[in-house]
């Protein structure tokens, strides 16, 4: 496959995230609550998430913003659900890595996310795709 048809297939599934949003909603009160945005471009992210037994069991998000931050929380939610916690920030740090243009272990199958790598080429736009990331890293860390 062509760098251009692969760079096209990578848009139409940050597209379908954003149109047809993955976990969209927020879970039950009790949940654990994190609500992020980014002042420079005004996203902002309400993500909850239940742990169990030292797992995210389920993840939810609302939120506004444009299709990388939203397209960003919706694979981020569908990825981190059924892992382990320390799964979860491994899964963080490979995508922060990632949006650097860093060399990333490719040992966890990243799915979608990987859709998203091309948003490295454009640093003013990696806050959008990572908004969703640090408020799950906060969230995790204060459950730790």
């Amino acid at each position: 496959m062509s760098f251009n048809n692969l760079d096209q297939l990578y848009r139409q599934v940050i597209m379908d995230h954003y149109k047809n949003p993955r976990n969209k909603g927020q879970l039950d009160e009790g949940s654990l609550t994190i609500d992020m945005n980014n002042p420079t471009c005004g996203d902002r992210i309400h993500l909850t998430m239940d742990v169990e037994d030292g797992k995210v069991s389920e993840a939810k998000f609302e939120g506004e913003g444009c299709s990388i931050s939203m397209a960003s929380a919706s694979m981020m939610t569908q990825a981190i659900k059924g892992k382990e916690i320390e799964t979860a920030l491994k899964m963080s740090k490979i995508f922060s890595d990632m949006m650097q243009g860093n060399d990333y272990p490719n040992d966890l199958d990243l799915g979608d996310i990987e859709a998203l790598q091309g948003v490295a080429k454009f640093p003013a736009r990696i806050k959008c795709a990572t908004l969703a990331w640090k408020a799950m890293e906060k969230g995790l860390s204060e459950q730790e």
